[in-house]
């Protein structure tokens, strides 16, 4: 595998992510490397007594067994037959071997009951070859031999020249670190197990607070803040202010009261503007419709009036009756705003476009006004009129925002959760920077007005439209460019 696929492999593998599955899992790691390290040294150290104790048991037994192998078992100067006494006390598995010049003239192996009858022991010329290879020092050494596995071995110089080699065997070592290699990866590996479980659940208990504040902080990032009154959930439970979790859950409770203070200021604050743009707007439709009928009056004085006053009697009229316009937008808006309830009657949508675009042509001559509309009737629950209103204040967008020659088409469709109305015209686009806040209020666009159109808006007709579709809990999109311009409505059905 090359060093690509084995990076790749490794950011494959899966990892924990939650701060609970982290620590329960850096738990587990750390007690199985501390259980590997005490396994491992206790393994080397058991190993290595059991090592000594066979080395000194290879010392005791000395050089008397391979030297009574040239004698067929028996010492050279013994002659009263105790001398296989001293072979029965050998441990049962001692090996012996007698070489001269490297060559192994007698060997023999203490297995069971009469030594004199378990001498023989067949070696290789491979085994022959690692003993002739031990060197005559005294001191063990371990030798691998085929028929015997691991031995372990002393050899010494001999009185005729020879090397006498006397070993044990390194099974019964073996066997002891294999059998404490089991038992300690079965201890251990239970160990981790119930750590790894028991970790889970005492670092489940010990964040309890801290998913406490997580679960406040899912309920806050899911209440609308943008506008209106905002009612907070309740706060994050104390936990104990000695600990870091105790001071994250002080600390977002204190943020979640700083939170809750400024909505509380700036929802009085957008109260009290609501309420001063409907006072102003209802106290200003009074002597805005006294200054228009004055101005309507003097237009109609019978006798010579000059024509500069003329003038100025005729655009006092044309600006009242604007400003009476503007005045009733604003305490449309802050009605809306001060949640009013609509009324909720079935409309005939396919009804309202048709007079709405008649009123455009005749408002626009110069634009081409085209319909598609379902062969069925589209009705819809709301209040008549304002939804009038919208219609009406789309067509007019339209028609203000673009050139004489432009088309303009007004599509209605019905499907299951309401109705569906779009205005596309072909005109020069919603330019980019103000798509974003078109739907604001006082938003205008007033450089991509064509020449010739009427004086400038007060930027209130499509807040309004996004008012009056909102409180019909439908919504308001647009989607613009150069030579396509869509503004969509989506009604719902009850």
């Amino acid at each position: 595998m090359s060093r690509f696929s084995r990076a790749t492999a490794v950011r494959r593998l899966p990892r924990p992510r939650t701060l609970r599955a982290r620590l329960t899992f850096g738990l587990v790691v750390l007690l199985a490397v501390s259980c590997a390290a005490v396994g491992l040294a206790a393994v080397v150290e058991l190993n290595g007594f059991l090592t000594r104790r066979l080395d000194e048991q290879l010392t005791q037994v000395g050089t008397r067994f391979p030297e009574s192998l040239e004698h067929n078992g028996k010492l050279s100067d013994d002659h009263d037959g105790d001398e296989h006494g001293d072979t029965r006390r050998m441990a049962t598995g001692t090996f012996g071997a007698r070489l001269l010049n490297g060559t192994v003239t007698n060997k023999g192996l203490i297995r069971s009951g009469d030594p004199a009858a378990d001498l023989g022991v067949s070696l290789t010329g491979q085994d022959a070859a690692r003993l002739a290879r031990v060197p005559a020092d005294g001191r063990p050494h371990t030798v691998e031999l085929s028929a015997l596995h691991d031995y372990r071995v002393v050899a010494s110089a001999g009185r005729d020249g020879d090397v006498l080699i006397v070993g044990l065997p390194l099974e019964p070592v073996e066997a002891t670190v294999h059998r404490l290699e089991a038992v300690a990866g079965i201890v251990f590996g239970l160990a981790l197990v119930v750590t790894g479980v028991a970790g889970a659940f005492w670092v489940r208990w010990s964040l309890r607070p801290l998913s406490r504040v997580a679960a406040t902080a899912a309920r806050v990032s899911e209440l609308p803040l943008a506008s209106g009154e905002v009612a907070l959930p309740p706060r994050a439970p104390d936990a104990d202010p000695g600990t870091e979790v105790g001071r994250v859950a002080a600390a977002f409770n204190r943020m979640l009261g700083h939170v809750e203070d400024a909505l509380t200021k700036r929802h009085a604050s957008e109260e009290r503007l609501r309420g001063f743009a409907a006072d102003a707007s209802h106290e200003l439709r009074t002597p805005v419709a006294t200054v228009r009928g004055h101005a309507e009056l003097g237009l109609l004085h019978p006798g010579p009036v000059p024509p500069e006053v003329t003038r100025a009697l005729q655009r006092i009229a044309a600006e009242s009756s604007r400003m009476g316009l503007m005045v009733d937008d604003l305490l449309l808006l802050a009605r809306l705003d001060a949640g009013r309830p609509l009324e909720r009657t079935p409309v005939d949508l396919t009804r309202l476009v048709l007079d709405a675009v008649t009123d455009a042509r005749a408002a626009g001559p110069g634009h081409r006004w085209t319909l598609d509309l379902p062969e069925d009737p589209v009705t819809v629950p709301g209040d008549a009129h304002r939804l009038h209103q919208v219609l009406a204040n789309l067509l007019a967008n339209a028609r203000a925002h673009t050139p004489d020659g432009t088309k303009v088409t007004v599509t209605l469709e019905a499907d299951t959760d309401g109705a569906l109305l779009r205005v596309h015209d072909d005109g020069p686009g919603v330019p980019e920077e103000v798509q974003p806040g078109v739907f604001e209020r006082f938003t205008r666009a007033e450089h991509r007005r064509p020449t010739g159109a009427s004086g400038p808006g007060a930027g209130l007709g499509l807040s309004i439209v996004a008012a009056v579709v909102e409180a019909h809990r439908g919504s308001v999109g647009l989607e613009s460019r150069p030579g396509s311009t869509t503004f969509t409505v989506r009604l719902a059905a009850s």
